[in-house]
């Protein structure tokens, strides 16, 4: 089989790989990456979200699936919860440092892997 020109994405793809390589460890899983990608993506925007926003993204996973990914990525240091000054059982979820750092050097990949075209 002839080899497929390395365009843009599969450079990113390449430097991913790498970067596994690299930190081997605990990865995050396919499911955990949805939800940390949406928590990015809400925080990104300046809005708050709740644990009960996030497990109900049926199109990710159950509600049970997602609550255990959630602590998972509490535990890893990714979120962090913080509870409703006004409702105790309600809890926000925000991104740490360690999550912003990730997004911060997958554009960093991104990036490199545009410009070496």
């Amino acid at each position: 089989m002839k080899p497929i020109k390395p365009f843009a994405y599969i450079r990113f793809l390449k430097y991913l790989n790498n970067l596994n390589r690299i930190n081997p460890g605990k990865k995050i899983d396919v499911t955990e990456e949805q939800l940390l990608n949406k928590i990015i993506l809400t925080a990104s925007q300046g809005e708050s979200l709740l644990v009960g926003d996030l497990i109900s993204f049926s199109e990710i996973g159950s509600q049970a699936t997602l609550h255990g990914r959630i602590k998972n990525l509490v535990a890893m240091g990714y979120v962090k919860l913080n509870e409703d000054k006004s409702d105790g059982r309600k809890k926000f979820v925000t991104p740490t440092a360690k999550a912003i750092k990730k997004y911060e050097h997958l554009s960093s990949c991104l990036e490199k892997s545009l410009r070496s075209s």
